[in-house]
C-alpha cells in the first residue's frame, strides 16, 4: 500500500512556500537560490577549511590571479562575513553601489570581479556583530542581489568550520566542487577530513587538496626547512583518494603583497598545476 503521506495531493502547484504537506514534491525541491538575473556565472568553486588561520583566502585570491592569466572572466565571493580580507589581498577600496537590478561588483585593475562585506561599509574596521542566519542571508544575497554578468569562474572564499554559511553555501549556491586548503599540524590534518565528510554528506565535489605553510627556502643558503614539521597531507589524500593541487611556502614576499593589496602583481605561480587540474575534474 502506497504511503499516502509522501503522496503528491491532487491539484499541487509545487510552491511549497504555502503548503504544509508533506508531499514528494517537497522531498525533491532543491534549496538553490536563483542568481540575480544580470549573472551568468559558468562554474562556482568553494575555498574551504576545517579551522582558521591556514590560508584560505590567500589560495582563494592566487587561484583566481591565474585563472584571470589564463584568459578566464573571474569573480571572487567574500562569504567570510566576519573576517573579511579579500578587499584588503586585492586592494579593493570604496563602497559598492546599485539600484533596483541590483549591486555592482567592484572591479579590481586586472578586471577580477570582487564582492565582500567590506565594501559596503563605510568603516572597515568595524566588526559584524551578526548571529549566524543573518550572516548566511548576506552571503546568499551576494549571489542573489549582485550583477555578476558573465563569469567562467567563481571563487567563494568561505569562513572557516563547518557552521551556517558552509550550510548556506552549500545548499543555496550551485556549487561545482570545492578546494581544501591544509596546513603541515596534524591537527589540522584531523580538522581536513571533517571538511572532506562535510562535502561528501553534502554531495559536493571534492575537487583536490592544498596545503599552505609546507616549507621555508631559506634566503642565504637555499635549502628548505619545514617550520611546522613533515607533512601529512598525503596519508589524508590517499585516504579519500583526493589529488594534491600544490604546496605552498612560507614567503614574506607573498605575504608583503597580500598587505600591500598587490597581489594581481605575484610574479611567481606558487600553483602551477591547480588550475588544469581543477578544470580536467570539472568538464
Amino acid at each position: 500500500m502506497a504511503d499516502k503521506q509522501n503522496q503528491t495531493p491532487e491539484g499541487c502547484t509545487h510552491d511549497c512556500s504555502s503548503c504544509s504537506a508533506n508531499c514528494s514534491s517537497r522531498s525533491k525541491q532543491s534549496l538553490i537560490e536563483a542568481a540575480n538575473p544580470d549573472a551568468r556565472v559558468k562554474k562556482i568553486i568553494g575555498v574551504v577549511s576545517g579551522k582558521g588561520g591556514v590560508g584560505k583566502s590567500l589560495v582563494t585570491s592566487l587561484m583566481a590571479v591565474a585563472t584571470r592569466r589564463a584568459g578566464k572572466e573571474v569573480a571572487v565571493l567574500d562569504a567570510d562575513i566576519t573576517g573579511p580580507s579579500i578587499p584588503k589581498i586585492f586592494g579593493g577600496k570604496g563602497e559598492v553601489y546599485g539600484d533596483e537590478q541590483g549591486m555592482l561588483p567592484l572591479t579590481t585593475s586586472t578586471g577580477i570581479k570582487l564582492m565582500s562585506i567590506n565594501l559596503l561599509l563605510q568603516d572597515e574596521t568595524m566588526p559584524v556583530v551578526w548571529r549566524g542566519p543573518v550572516i548566511a542571508g548576506a552571503v546568499k544575497q551576494f549571489w542573489t542581489d549582485v550583477r555578476w554578468g558573465d563569469v567562467d569562474y567563481m571563487y567563494v572564499d568561505m569562513p572557516p568550520g563547518t557552521g551556517d554559511v558552509a550550510l548556506t553555501v552549500f545548499q543555496s549556491l550551485p556549487i561545482d566542487g570545492i578546494v581544501i586548503v591544509t596546513s603541515p599540524q596534524e591537527l589540522v590534518s584531523m580538522i581536513v577530513e571533517k571538511a572532506v565528510n562535510m562535502a561528501r554528506m553534502m554531495n559536493v565535489p571534492i575537487l583536490g587538496l592544498v596545503e599552505n605553510f609546507s616549507y621555508f627556502v631559506c634566503p642565504d643558503c637555499g635549502k628548505q626547512h619545514k617550520i611546522y614539521g613533515d607533512s601529512h597531507l598525503e596519508n589524508v589524500a590517499a585516504t579519500y583518494n583526493l589529488p594534491i593541487l600544490g604546496r605552498l611556502p612560507i614567503d614574506p614576499g607573498l605575504a608583503t603583497l597580500c598587505d600591500g593589496g598587490a597581489i594581481e602583481t605575484v610574479s611567481a605561480d606558487f600553483l602551477p598545476d591547480a588550475l588544469g587540474m581543477i578544470e580536467e575534474k570539472l568538464n
